[in-house]
């Protein structure tokens, strides 16, 4: 048994490389060729474009792929969506596709737009929020840049950002927000019932996501008195229960937990101050929840 699994290629491609790697499989790719190999013989690896993602999962030419919620909604295709992986390009939240226009613009509402041009790669999604909205408006695809068609190509965009800086830089105020996306796995709805095929995606899904939970976190342990147990535990009330076992020393116990690793600078102090011993910090790949 072999599942065929689609790996997003373009902005998200390098952001999911580094996430398989994490959650340990790496995946071999090549400049020259859109196949990809894994360390997991079950596993067949092709490179797609996001936005045409949904298209071959769907056809069952790939049993699963990894693309983002705002091309399976512009796809309409019916899919299976296995889970949430809440990471972009440039960071771990969500991107937002929104209405902007030019700053100088007299524009600030979606139905100020009525009769005007909007430029967007998401076209039925765009068309589908001005409809609801009773607007018409002209929509057109851009292929690309489309952060510069307004005013002379375009009188408004709907267009993805993360930091809204390139919009910024170009001169665009954000009016709306049309759709929130995030990165899915998605499968083949044919596949999910082949119950060999859904177990291996959904482990995919569990260690890609444990490698997740693992970012911006670390692990801490340490050792401390009986005696001194509730002060340490009094600085590392904002934390889930640690992991409290005992020693060879009936006296001294271990204490082991996971903290976000931002956290590190301010919790390692206390943890001395209220006596913990023998601290160390380590480094997580994966935290399966």
């Amino acid at each position: 048994m072999k599942i065929r699994l689609g790996i997003p290629k373009g902005s998200l491609q390098e952001a999911t490389l580094q996430l398989f790697a994490q959650a340990g499989l790496p995946i071999h790719t090549n400049s020259r060729s859109y196949f990809a190999s894994t360390g997991d013989s079950e596993i067949e690896c092709m490179l797609i474009r996001a936005q045409e993602m949904a298209r071959y999962v769907e056809h069952g030419a790939l049993d699963a792929g990894l693309t983002g919620l705002d091309w399976v909604v512009e796809s309409g295709l019916e899919v299976v969506t296995v889970s949430d992986l809440i990471y972009a390009k440039q960071s771990r939240g969500k991107v937002r596709w929104v209405l902007a226009a030019p700053e100088n613009s007299s524009f600030q509402r979606a139905e100020d737009l009525d009769g005007k041009i909007i430029a967007t790669e998401l076209v039925n999604v765009t068309r589908n929020y001005f409809a609801a909205r009773c607007v018409n408006v002209q929509v057109e695809f851009s292929w690309g840049a489309t952060e510069v068609k307004p005013p002379m190509l375009a009188d408004a965009i709907v267009e993805v950002t993360e930091t809204g800086s390139s919009l910024r830089a170009n001169h665009l105020r954000i009016m709306d927000t049309v759709l929130e996306s995030n990165t899915q796995i998605i499968a083949n709805k044919s596949s999910w019932t082949d119950s060999a095929k859904r177990r291996k995606i959904e482990n995919l899904a569990l260690m890609l996501r444990g490698a997740m939970e693992a970012k911006d976190r670390v692990g801490l342990m340490l050792n401390v008195r009986k005696e001194d147990l509730d002060r340490v535990l009094d600085v590392l009330t904002a934390l889930k229960r640690p992991t409290i076992s005992t020693l060879s020393d009936p006296e001294w116990l271990a204490v082991n937990t996971v903290i976000e690793e931002s956290q590190a600078w301010q919790v390692i102090p206390r943890l001395k101050e209220a006596n913990a011993q023998g601290i160390v910090e380590y480094p997580l790949n994966k935290v399966v929840m």
